[in-house]
């Protein structure tokens, strides 16, 4: 296939960009966890973790979530809200679903190995081209590209790319531009490099041109362009929602929770009842009459919101009040809701937003 964009591919000496750039990350690499060995099963869950999260973030969640599920069985084997609760505050939580979900198949079907070729690990549920690129390549040494947004980013000023790496089209040219330029003898590190290069030194802006090892081989260094790079379209504009939620206590201390549906945004995670606004009319009464027709219950709230809490999603914004009442409750008439004390509260699986309420509530109790 041609990619007329590939064009000034023809200036760069592979073999020294190669050496250059790995040696750069060889000696320059941060230390991380998943670094420690080549076990694919930990580059898989890190490299899913590390999808639209930073380093930062993943590094105590890794750790933890190895230490519950060290092995691809003990994942498998795990009761899925323990492995919500142990990916808790992470986001995009169909992550974690369908990567159990996966090393299921890797156990039954592979006898709990990780495949090592392109068509077979390619099938597995959440496995994208990247995904399946960074196992193969880091694991197993096999010479296939992994491209996100680091590298689009790395590879569009190198080779001065100037196609809209918004467009899904755009990512088999940078997966055509690795897959010239990398090495065959140490894929693993050249992937890892392009990553280190974008995460470190050819950062969104003000990249650190002086400092980059491949700053010899870049074209858009050469041409002045860098901060033009790489072309990328705005998202369209965010969705805003105004949601009332509430923590209902009961006279026993138990407090109500509600599953969310099993598929959709935040499946299958815990929540407390809430509701969405109307644009006029008082809050707390539209939170009450919910409370009435959805659960049946005859709440006490307390007359201003305890809190207001926003939270953005990558295409929606949640701008949630958050009441506090009391009500007597005899039985539950809404499916997947259930009562439940302080303690057993903390062992469920939340969206960050209400653990956010959570927290504001339990601040409000002691004071």
């Amino acid at each position: 296939m041609n990619f007329p964009s590939l064009h000034l591919i023809k200036n760069i000496d592979s073999k020294e960009f190669q050496n250059d750039l790995i040696g750069w990350y060889l000696s320059e690499k941060r230390e991380l966890p998943w670094r420690k060995d080549q076990d694919p099963y930990k580059v898989w869950v890190s490299e899913i973790m590390l999808q639209q999260t930073r380093v930062d973030t993943v590094i105590p969640y890794f750790n933890r979530f190895i230490d519950s599920f060290p092995t691809i069985e003990a994942l498998a084997d795990a009761e899925e809200e323990k492995v919500l609760k142990a990916w808790e505050g992470l986001g995009y939580y169909s992550r974690v679903r369908n990567l159990q979900q996966a090393v299921r198949e890797v156990k039954e079907q592979y006898g709990g190995i990780v495949p090592q070729t392109k068509e077979e690990i390619s099938q597995l549920k959440g496995v994208g081209p990247y995904t399946s690129g960074a196992i193969l390549s880091i694991a197993y040494g096999v010479p296939e590209p992994a491209v996100d947004g680091n590298v689009m980013r790395v590879m569009s000023r190198i080779l001065s790319i100037w196609d809209d790496i918004a467009k899904a089209s755009s990512r088999k040219i940078f997966e055509e531009a690795v897959r010239q330029l990398i090495s065959k003898e140490d894929p693993s590190s050249f992937n890892q490099a392009l990553m280190e290069l974008g995460a470190l030194i050819c950062t969104p802006t003000s990249p650190s041109c002086l400092l980059c090892p491949v700053r010899e081989h870049c074209q858009a260094f050469h041409e002045g362009v860098q901060a033009e790079l790489p072309v990328k379209t705005k998202k369209k504009n965010m969705k805003h929602l105004h949601l009332g939620a509430t923590v209902i206590e009961t006279p026993e201390g138990e407090f109500l929770i509600q599953k969310r549906p099993d598929t959709g945004l935040l499946a299958k995670l815990w929540e407390f009842p809430n509701v969405e606004l109307s644009s006029s009319g008082n809050p707390k009464q539209d939170v009450e009459l919910f409370l009435k027709k959805e659960y049946g219950i005859d709440a006490v709230l307390q007359s201003d919101s305890l809190a207001k809490i926003q939270h953005v999603f990558s295409h929606l914004t949640w701008d949630i009040d958050v009441y506090y009442g009391n009500a007597n409750i005899e039985r539950l008439s809404k499916e997947k809701s259930q009562l439940v004390s302080a303690e057993q509260l903390e062992t469920y699986a939340f969206s960050v937003s209400h653990q956010k309420i959570w927290k504001k509530v339990k601040e409000e109790k002691r004071t």
